[in-house]
């Protein structure tokens, strides 16, 4: 035996004690110190301490894999709270007690062996209390290697597999960090593509190229590419956008291979979004194959980390099983390294306003859902549908939802006699409004013209100048004509939807007006000054 071994140890065990010493002085570190506690008070056990947050032992018992039974009895320290309903709606729900353990102890037994579980939040004066659980397992002979229990080990990779994974849950980052939301997965559960109202190719196109990327790994390893996608959803709001991704999300929890998503809410950080960043892809590079959203991609990418951004998207390090969704109201806002580069967001799928086949399938999908509800008093016949679907040119689908929304509403007041509006809308001839929609008019800025001959004023070198006039009178929108049968000339639920229609489309207008105020405004007040000293310059050249 080498005589340098014991006086080694000898050394080690020294200066070991003045770590012990160290650590428990005035600077006081509480998870080193607990674990001393407890090395001290059971001799004849292994300590090994884990978070919770990488390890949920109580968790992993709760499904029955493990049992956990509290011994709180002899000394227990948590703070007792009071959890509302997740909503007042639920009047049978009363809410439930929970305790945030602050000290606690459990028997644990798991794969026909026993520990002593305690779960103890350590607080530190610079930093977060953290949720720690520290391991007991009694030791034996060749139990214990390198310094770790072999039993301890599998209970800690078997329960850290399991927290790692989703269960009924979506991952969502948010304020720096991930957390899994389950109400969010509960209420994707009720979306589906049956409730996505697109053209049947380019549904069908969006479901395939989702689901055959995770069904060919196989076929890219073959190619030798990279097994990764990025798909872009653009197109101005309340087009199916978001419940498109919530069809997505539930699709794809449904597999045979449950695919997790994970949610990118905010880059929120106090040091830089490049932290959140390299949060968010190292995250998503454990979880795969997952899908990996960035909702509002233009305004979580910005000008100061749009690099980092790019290299973590098609840099060196491999995002294999990882498929990107990226929406965006404004596709002219992205910045072309992200959405006109290939192998980074591969596909773009416009979701524009309704067509006229669109709008009618929408009032049809409205129609069987008013139908399934089980009230008898509305008569929605399907003759209304190609009328509605023709009176709301120029409807996003959010407009359709809302229009379909308030008719039940008011038609709801009026059974019950609480209507106070009366309506004074009528359907004659066979045609409901009339006139012209455009979501394109704009306001026309023209150069005036002098008073001798009605040319434009010039400036020294006989160019035209930019002086401003008053811009031409923009014409109000109306509804289109339509042709009612005479079959539903007096259906109250037609009469209840144009009275809705008209509404709607007055406020579409009144929004249109508001913003082209603003602009005039800007655009005048921006050209006034300059067109007056170029004028002015223009007379002392004449002179």
């Amino acid at each position: 035996m080498d005589p340098t071994v014991v006086p080694e140890k000898q050394s080690h065990l020294a200066l070991y004690s003045d770590w012990s010493k160290h650590n428990l002085g005035d600077r006081v570190n509480t998870q080193f110190a607990v674990h001393e506690f407890l090395r001290n008070k059971f001799p004849d056990h292994h300590v090994t301490r884990t978070m919770v947050f990488r390890c949920d032992l109580l968790g992993y018992a709760s499904t029955g894999i493990a049992s956990a039974l509290p011994h709180h009895d002899s000394g227990f320290d948590a703070m007792r709270n009071y959890n509302p309903p997740k909503n007042r709606l639920d009047q049978e729900d009363e809410g439930k007690l929970t305790d945030t353990v602050k000290f606690g102890r459990w028997a644990y037994h798991w794969n026909f062996h026993e520990y002593i579980v305690y779960q103890v939040q350590c607080a530190s004066r610079m930093e977060a209390p953290v949720d720690l659980y520290y391991v007991l397992s009694k030791c034996y002979p060749g139990s214990v290697t390198d310094g770790h229990h072999a039993e301890t080990e599998k209970l800690l990779l078997a329960a850290g597999k399991w927290t790692t994974q989703l269960h009924d849950a979506v991952y969502v980052f948010d304020q720096s960090s991930w957390h899994k939301d389950t109400k969010l997965y509960a209420d994707v559960q009720s979306s589906s593509w049956d409730d996505v109202i697109l053209s049947p190719d380019t549904k069908a196109q969006l479901i395939h190229d989702v689901q055959s990327f995770f069904d060919n790994r196989p076929l890219y390893q073959s190619l030798n590419i990279p097994w990764k996608r990025g798909v872009i959803f653009h197109g101005v709001p309340g087009n199916g956008k978001t419940i498109s991704l919530k069809a997505l999300i539930n699709s794809l929890s449904r597999r045979d291979d449950p695919i997790p998503s994970l949610y990118v809410k905010n880059l929120d950080h106090c040091a830089s979004p490049k932290y959140s960043i390299n949060s968010i892809f190292s995250h998503a590079r454990r979880m795969a194959p997952c899908l990996l959203i960035f909702e509002d991609l233009d305004s979580l990418i910005t000008a100061d980390c749009r690099s980092y951004f790019l290299n973590q998207v098609d840099g060196i390090e491999s995002n294999d099983g990882i498929l990107m969704v990226g929406s965006t109201n404004h596709l002219d806002k992205l910045d072309p390294a992200i959405a006109k580069r290939p192998s980074r967001f591969d596909r773009k799928y416009h979701f524009k306003v309704p067509d006229l086949e669109e709008r009618q399938a929408y009032t049809l999908y409205w129609r069987e859902k008013v139908n399934k509800s089980g009230s008898g008093t509305i008569d929605f016949p399907e003759e209304i549908c190609g009328v509605v679907a023709a009176l709301t040119e120029g409807f996003s689908f959010a407009y359709l939802k809302e229009l379909f929304v308030a008719t039940l509403l008011d038609l709801a007041k009026s059974a019950t006699g609480d209507n106070a509006e009366e309506d004074t809308s009528s359907v004659e001839d066979g045609v409901a409004f009339s006139s012209d929609i455009s979501a394109r008019d704009s306001v026309m800025v023209e150069r005036p013209k002098d008073e001798d001959g009605g040319k434009t004023e010039l400036g020294d070198e006989g160019e035209e100048t930019n002086a401003v006039s008053p811009p031409a009178v923009k014409q109000k929108k109306e509804l289109p004509v339509v042709q009612v049968p005479e079959s539903v000339k007096d259906n109250i639920f037609l009469h209840t939807v144009m009275k809705q229609a008209r509404m709607l489309f007055d406020q579409m207008d009144n929004t249109d007006e508001e913003g082209i105020n603003a602009k005039r405004s800007k655009r005048i007040q921006t050209n006034s000054v300059p067109v007056m000293v170029m004028q002015a310059e223009a007379r002392r050249a004449s002179t």
